[in-house]
């Protein structure tokens, strides 16, 4: 695929295609090539540039849903499988640059280097057109996608959504401290959840598992 082709199906005309052609550079590939740089610092940024964008969407369009909903919706469309398929739809795989043994070991259409390339690509629309022309992109490619969990519950469980946030931004497992007081009959539950050492959440519930899912959320709210 040419870059004016990809260029076409992102929906923005690159003014310096050297931008896009980094954005297309997997770690792999950049070894085999004179260790040229590869498309990670790009990734770093496209995830910001994805954040910003999609919680603006989210915040607009679901004017009554609260922030743990607005979150819940926001980490459902980010996550790593979400993006993988939003850049098969652009049929980004196909312009990837791997290595040989990436190449051959199916790497153009593996979730990972997918959701990576897709983020690196919103980085090099960013720079090259500015914020609206990124956010732009991302309304038109991730929007739809928004639109069809419009129809579906907001009530997730925050503690698989924690433990995917984490992965995805390179944090520790999330561990679960539990304290209870009250008479049996009616224990009131306080959940800690620590991340990387620090408590990244206090909850509390008539359950242990009610006092870990709002620890989770509230977790999920300032990792995010």
């Amino acid at each position: 695929m040419s870059l004016d082709e990809l260029g076409q199906r992102i929906g923005h005309h690159f003014d310096d295609e050297s931008l896009l052609q980094r954005a297309l550079r997997h770690r792999s590939w950049c070894a085999e090539n004179g260790d040229v740089p590869s498309n990670e610092r790009l990734e770093f940024l496209g995830d910001a540039v994805l954040g910003w964008a999609v919680a603006d969407l989210v915040f607009r369009r679901f004017p009554d849903e609260a922030e743990g909903a607005l979150t819940a919706r926001r980490i459902d469309v980010v996550q790593e499988a979400a993006l993988a398929g939003i850049a098969r739809e652009i049929d980004l795989g196909d312009a990837i640059l791997l290595g040989n043994g990436e190449q051959q070991a199916g790497g153009a259409d593996k979730a990972s280097i997918l959701s990576d390339a897709f983020e690196a690509v919103l980085a090099a629309v960013y720079l090259d057109g500015g914020a609206a022309v990124a956010f732009g992109v991302v309304e038109r490619l991730v929007g739809p996608h928004l639109a069809e969990l419009s129809a579906r519950p907001a009530h997730r469980d925050h503690k698989t959504e924690l433990q995917e946030l984490c992965a995805r931004r390179g944090r520790s497992v999330p561990q679960y401290e539990l304290t209870s007081t009250g008479p049996a009959h009616a224990k009131v539950f306080t959940a800690k959840v620590v991340v990387d050492g620090a408590v990244a959440g206090i909850g509390t519930g008539g359950s242990k598992k009610a006092a870990e899912q709002a620890a989770a959320s509230l977790a999920c709210d300032d990792i995010a």
